[in-house]
């Protein structure tokens, strides 16, 4: 066989390989009916929420008026079974000693006023070292001073000063946040 015997039976048979699978081919894509495809999903979707937000609101004590002498103290606690909340207002004993020596002072009662102050240890060790002693019974300057040293058991002593009441009112505090502290931790173990 020759080379050009063998090339020409070359494309011979890829004609008529072409022609036969291009015409079927052809005839299968007319047969062929379209594909439709239906698709539908459906999603279900849960949440669960397992603890609320914590929602305790320490209340607001107002103390703005100026001519009260009390402080507000509040606070609160939340855990994921129970809130708590609470508050109160305090007095400030040294404001009040500080008004009623102004009122008194200002009524012209100078000597009491003086008196009121010389309550506090502080005030009457200052006012001995300053040379003018606090009022004894009516008495002033020199003749307080001797009163005072005659019956030194009546002088202030620093427990018998406001800060031991405040002292008191602070221990109540105390008491009261341990026991809050307490709560939560028995219920944050729940």
């Amino acid at each position: 066989m020759s080379l050009n015997h063998i090339m020409r039976n070359t494309l011979l048979f890829c004609g008529i390989f072409l022609f036969v699978f291009n015409v079927n081919a052809q005839t299968v894509t007319e047969e062929v009916e379209p594909i439709i495809t239906d698709n539908t999903s459906r999603i279900d979707s849960k949440t669960t929420v397992k603890s609320p937000p914590p929602s305790a609101i320490s209340p607001t004590i107002n103390t703005s008026n100026s001519d009260l002498c009390t402080v507000g103290v509040s606070g609160a606690v939340q855990t994921q079974i129970l809130g708590l909340s609470a508050g109160k207002t305090v007095r400030d004993m040294n404001c009040e000693k500080l008004k009623n020596a102004k009122t008194l002072y200002d009524m012209g009662m100078k000597v009491a006023a003086v008196s009121v102050m010389c309550q506090d240890k502080r005030v009457f060790d200052a006012m001995m070292n300053a040379g003018t002693p606090c009022p004894y019974d009516g008495l002033i300057g020199a003749e307080a001073r001797a009163a005072w040293q005659e019956d030194a058991e009546k002088a202030p002593k620093p427990e018998d000063t406001m800060r031991s009441v405040m002292n008191d009112d602070s221990l109540l505090t105390v008491i009261g946040f341990s026991l809050v502290i307490a709560i939560a931790a028995i219920l944050s173990v729940l």
